[in-house]
């Protein structure tokens, strides 16, 4: 149930939580060298860098908290490519260089209205151009090899009128609205509200400004995408610029679960061809320098909750597709061919961590990068000179480069948050391993309070990942850092159902969640009770979207918990599967539908087992929340309002799932969460000017 920010474009959003208090057996603090909430509105972030073609120089967003409107706002630098001479180049985002390294194209506010392409040559001073003049938005876009077009998606609209005979009003007569007629199973998406009846596609328009033309037509939607029109579209071209591969589903998307494959579009002809054959969720097509070959993700078609995603090459004409990634097991993710098309690298989610492995064309995988971090690949030239950005324990994210060729020195590029951290003691973040039923081994990482004391004793708080197939790592968190501050242990782990250990640790969830992932939560919360310095009297649970399922499931297994904060939970898989926005998804949750097999939906919804609740409960949730719709909190809430359980339902105003996508709704978050522990043997509120 992961949340996306905008309809064209699918990114995953952090779901985070926050501030807490202060144990009265922690040593003495002082204040100023502690993390607190209002910290988070000096934190800056950095993504999405670029390297040029010759390696000189690099481009990237930075943003930054606009405290006066209440959002992120961000603008694209640039600096060398050791990262000297970092300086404001335009406003906008999602910079890309021209294969020849002359210009940066880049999305800004333009003419008609919205976001539009630019772009600035990089060899002479002058005004950028303004290269598209849609009345949708343009997205997702690159340029073509020789640089002479650029290409991207972007939405066209198809209504679909279902006229009566009314009656005209009288004049000056003021009727209410027509209704909205819907005739489609995914008609809303979180973050984007109702969908507009039409259909997304391709198109490409000269480079340096002047008529689009649309390449793609039809009533079905380009991009193999989570719901069908929401997100960006794989495609790439042939190095010589005559093919346009792409994904998508053709026909029936509106009601086809994980389904969608290559297509061929050729430019001379208009004709579109099918490349894949098999069943299965196809997806971001990559053609090789020597244009031999395609590279892209997928598996052959399977009911189970999860399957690793999987890299495949294919021949240009679609024939003799493999596997290269056969014996791995992990996700695969932003691919990058060798220059001498011999192999395509690949980031890869490894317990914890995500690093850069390679395969060759041959099924031959070895790993690239090595570290207990967080590293993306987002961009890289020719010659293997790569840039992404890093994150780690005690690091916030920040551009790095690094080689392809070698395995070698990762290298540090831009230190935005160095001034806002310079002097604060962090808490120290420990891997641990246990066993839980069956002998599983289960990873987690505990967050310390700064000078913790293994013979003082803390209050916890058991922080559990939303998904439910996503996986917790070591990148740095601020809300855990904070909690840290305030003086709790924090544990969060990766329970079966979590991606990063296979498919088959992945898929144990299958038509049984919550289950067996409530085992690993409560074995992981022994572990660290049996090392004698967690207050049992002193301990809290609480996540978002998968994690309100699993804390609302918690407490009505466990009293255990002293207090808990259900933040955007499901409580109910059968009104959740026909009210969400994803509602195929909630259908292939269990076996069977709703009206066919009831009692296994019911099995596993913590309003089931609301009666045996003895925990006071806040629920947090979006006013907007499509993922994990208002009701499913209301359900939950008014069921403890009758049973006489303390409990208080917070409902966030302009949020639609999770609740921190404003940077005053991230600190409520965290402060009401930290009041409700409070009122429940909490510590008291850190007192701070910071």
């Amino acid at each position: 149930m992961t949340a996306v920010p905008s309809r064209r474009h699918l990114s995953v959003v952090a779901i985070a939580i926050f501030a807490i208090p202060f144990p009265a057996t922690a040593q003495e603090t002082h204040a100023a060298d502690l993390l607190t909430v209002g910290h988070y509105l000096d934190m800056e972030r950095v993504g999405d860098p670029q390297i040029s073609p010759d390696g000189n120089r690099i481009v990237f967003t930075r943003s930054w908290v606009n405290k006066m409107e209440d959002r992120f706002e961000s603008e694209i630098r640039i600096m060398d490519a050791d990262g000297a001479r970092q300086r404001r180049l335009l406003e906008g985002s999602s910079p890309r260089w021209s294969p020849d390294g002359t210009r940066v194209a880049y999305l800004a506010p333009g003419e008609p209205s919205g976001q539009q392409i630019w772009v600035r040559w990089m060899d002479a001073e002058g005004p950028p151009t303004q290269v598209t003049r849609e009345t949708e938005a343009p997205s997702n876009f690159q340029w073509s090899p020789d640089g002479e077009y650029i290409y991207f998606q972007r939405f066209v609209a198809h209504p679909n009128p279902w006229p009566i005979d009314l009656p005209a009003p009288p004049e000056g007569a003021n009727w209410t609205a027509p209704p909205r007629v819907i005739d489609r199973i995914h008609y809303r998406y979180d973050r984007v509200g109702f969908l507009d009846e039409g259909f997304t596609h391709l198109f490409r328009v000269p480079s340096g400004g002047g008529t689009a033309r649309q390449l793609t037509s039809g009533e079905w939607n380009a991009g193999a995408t989570f719901a069908p029109g929401v997100g960006n579209v794989g495609y790439n071209l042939t190095p010589d610029g005559g093919t346009l591969l792409f994904d998508g589903l053709m026909e029936d998307a509106d009601n086809r679960y994980r389904e969608s494959h290559i297509y061929a579009l050729d430019h001379a002809t208009g004709d579109i061809r099918q490349l894949t054959s098999e069943r299965g969720p196809w997806a971001r097509p990559l053609v090789s320098p020597d244009g031999r070959h395609i590279a892209y993700t997928g598996f052959p078609w399977t009911s189970q909750t999860y399957k690793t995603t999987e890299l495949y090459v294919m021949d240009a004409d679609g024939g003799n597709a493999r596997l290269i990634t056969r014996d791995l097991d992990r996700d695969i993710g932003s691919l990058h061919w060798s220059e001498d098309s011999g192999g395509v690298y690949f980031t890869a989610g490894d317990r914890g961590t995500m690093n850069v492995h390679f395969a060759t064309t041959d099924g031959e995988v070895t790993q690239v990068t090595e570290g207990n971090h967080m590293l993306s690949l987002s961009s890289a030239t020719a010659a293997g000179r790569a840039v992404g950005t890093l994150t780690s324990p005690h690091e916030p994210g920040d551009v790095v480069t690094y080689d392809l060729t070698r395995a070698g020195e990762i290298r540090q590029l831009t230190e935005v948050n160095a001034e806002v951290l310079a002097g604060m003691r962090l808490g120290d973040v420990e891997e641990v391993w246990y066993e839980s039923t069956g002998g599983t081994q289960v990873q987690g990482w505990i967050v310390k309070p700064p000078d913790f004391d293994p013979d003082g004793s803390y209050p916890l708080i058991l922080h559990i990942h939303g998904g439910p197939h996503g996986m917790y790592n070591v990148g740095f968190s601020y809300p855990y850092q904070n909690f840290a501050a305030n003086g709790y242990v924090t544990l969060y782990t990766n329970p079966r159902g979590s991606t990063g250990y296979g498919t088959d640790f992945g898929n144990a969830i299958d038509n049984g969640y919550p289950s067996v992932d409530y085992d690993d939560l409560m074995a992981g919360v022994d572990e660290l009770v049996d090392r004698g310095y967690i207050n049992e009297d002193q301990m809290y649970v609480t996540g978002c979207s998968g994690g309100g399922v699993l804390s609302s499931w918690v407490i009505g297994h466990t009293t255990r918990f002293a207090a808990a904060g259900v933040r955007c939970p499901v409580t109910n898989w059968i009104s959740f599967a026909g009210t969400a926005d994803i509602t195929v998804w909630g259908y292939y949750r269990y076996h069977g539908y709703p009206w066919d097999n009831p009692d296994k939906y019911l099995e596993h919804s913590p309003l089931m087992y609301v009666d045996n609740v003895t925990t006071p409960t806040i629920v947090i949730t979006g006013e907007l929340d499509l993922r994990t719709p208002m009701a499913q909190s209301e359900e939950y809430y008014q069921a403890l309002k009758q049973l006489g359980v303390p409990t208080k339902l917070l409902r966030f105003q302009e949020e639609y799932h999770g609740t921190g996508s404003k940077p005053s709704n991230f600190m409520r978050t965290q402060l009401y969460l930290m009041k409700w522990f409070e009122e429940y043997g909490g510590q008291p509120k850190m007192t701070t000017d910071g």
